[in-house]
């Protein structure tokens, strides 16, 4: 997408929609004129009036798209109700960047050559463009407004449609935004600050996107090999050093765990890592992600309902990849390893039986009392080789149990750990980008629901009880007291229908915050 700092004036802003944030009972036409004393009065007075009988007051959210009829060098006007200028935040800017890009996403692009909405093959296309202004406040700055709304434009313009079959020429809304519309903001920015950040919410929100692209495969072409595909393509393109294990490799290592898990599938697993060496850095950032392509529950099957949507039971590793990305295009001054371990959890000929024992990478022994809960035995496996590689501390991402659905809805993804200072970091970070997390306990009490009468640990605690804290426990049991945080994401990871700058289908949850994390640093 073209993203630029508009450099005219105003009321010679040659574009097709200028987008007016407003404050609540501020007048659009005295703000108009504050900023440009070359609009024409008898248009601003027009404007004020149609903005009056359409009821807009510039409250939260609200909007109003009027025509110029060429009173303006801009065809139509979005006047964007900011509320009340005190309670101006990031999220507002959010949700402005949403809104405009789902409306001009429902707008048909003209046929310069036919002079309608209609297209004619062969004929040249429009470039189309939106410029939006940005307003400084105490609380928040012309910086952080425009990442906010750059982010949630680019977030919201997303759609999946490759198995579409409709032609087409039916319609141009099926385009991406990135080659019907072209984005420019008026704003005090220096041109240096501007392009940083730019870049960065670009990087972000397009990272975010090829998340939810893996995500939204089927899943007979999203396997274990595809994701392993997608490693290699963004280690080439940004320079990471990449290594894939297949299932021979991880028996040589030991890894059990996660060998148990795929023992039911046809797919081969794959072990995905991804390597950012910054030659300066105190430390390595380890960032695991669980990669369950399809989720069955194996032997202990899931019912029919609860399988429809397993293909984002992946959604980890769709995010820890994509993060990788992020990494790799803005260079950060730390370190980062990251460990995907995919497989599909299926009930073949030789699955996985509840009452088996596992040994993991690390030594420790698993009975298996439960083999839907299998993310937990590839994540165990996962962290002990990232910590043989020399991380500093673990970050864990996964869709890994209903119970933080039931405890959290989809609304918040649950977050425990053994660093407070790590979870308070990363709720800050998600807290900044509109991903929210709420703590849960590691109390030792859960420790006691995972004792095995015939190994060390077993994979599943009370049934019923404190499912999330109980899983959690099982990943602690494998992070050899390195600074660790775990991210139970299973809510968050995939929506029923369109909200904010998500759309209905997988969200990709937790690029932007590992991201801001990492920056961070």
């Amino acid at each position: 997408m073209k993203v630029h700092l508009e450099g005219l004036s105003l009321s010679h802003l040659d574009a097709d929609v200028l987008v007016l944030p407003v404050y609540a009972q501020e007048d659009p036409a005295k703000l108009l004129a504050s900023l440009d004393k070359g609009f024409d009065k008898a248009a601003l007075a027009a404007w004020k009036t149609a903005a009056q009988e359409e009821g807009f007051s510039g409250k939260s959210g609200q909007q109003v798209w009027l025509p110029t009829y060429g009173a303006a060098p801009f065809k139509k006007i979005c006047l964007y109700g900011l509320g009340k200028e005190a309670d101006v935040n990031a999220a507002v800017y959010r949700k402005l960047g949403a809104q405009v890009s789902r409306r001009l996403a429902a707008t048909p692009t003209p046929n310069v050559a036919a002079g309608t909405g209609s297209k004619k093959k062969g004929s040249a296309e429009k470039e189309r463009s939106v410029c939006i202004c940005l307003r400084d406040t105490k609380k928040l700055s012309e910086e952080r407004a425009l990442e906010a709304a750059l982010e949630c434009f680019v977030l919201a313009s997303f759609s999946f449609l490759r198995y579409k079959t409709q032609a087409q020429d039916e319609s141009r809304r099926n385009e991406p935004m990135s080659k019907r519309w072209t984005l420019s903001f008026k704003s005090g920015l220096s041109k240096a600050k501007f392009d940083a950040t730019v870049k960065r919410a670009l990087t972000i929100s397009q990272s975010t996107n090829l998340a939810r692209e893996l995500i939204a495969e089927p899943p007979v072409y999203m396997t274990p090999t595809r994701l392993a595909h997608e490693a290699r393509r963004i280690a080439k393109e940004y320079g990471l050093d990449v290594k894939v294990l297949d299932a021979a490799q991880a028996e040589k290592l030991g890894m059990g765990a996660f060998l148990g898990v795929a023992r039911g599938a046809k797919e081969e697993p794959r072990l995905i890592v991804l390597k950012y060496n910054y030659s300066r850095s105190k430390k390595t950032i380890g960032l695991i992600g669980k990669g369950i392509t399809f989720d069955s529950g194996g032997l202990s099957l899931k019912p029919a309902q609860s399988m429809e949507h397993m293909k984002y039971d992946m959604s980890g590793a769709a995010s820890v990849l994509a993060t990788m990305q992020v990494v790799g295009a803005l260079k950060p001054k730390v370190s980062v390893l990251a460990v995907v371990a995919a497989t599909e959890n299926m009930p073949g000929d030789n699955a996985l039986h509840p009452g088996d024992v596992l040994k993991s990478m690390n030594g420790k022994t698993i009975e298996v009392n439960n083999t839907d809960a299998e993310g937990r035995l590839i994540l165990a496996d996962a962290i002990t080789y990232a910590i043989k590689e020399g991380v500093d501390e673990l970050i864990d991402i996964a869709t890994l149990t209903g119970a933080v659905v039931t405890a959290l809805g989809r609304v918040a993804a649950g977050i425990m750990g053994s660093s407070p200072q790590m979870i308070a970091a990363l709720m800050e970070s998600g807290k900044s980008c509109g991903e929210q997390f709420w703590q849960l306990p590691l109390f030792d009490e859960y420790k006691e629901g995972l004792r095995s009468d015939i190994a060390d640990l077993k994979n599943a605690g009370s049934r019923g009880e404190a499912g999330s804290s109980s899983a959690g426990m099982f990943i602690k049991e494998f992070t050899e007291n390195l600074p660790w945080v775990h991210m139970d994401v299973a809510g968050v990871s995939w929506l029923d229908r369109d909200k904010d700058e998500l759309n209905k289908g997988g969200t990709a949850f937790g690029v932007r915050t590992m991201s801001r994390y990492i920056l961070s640093h």
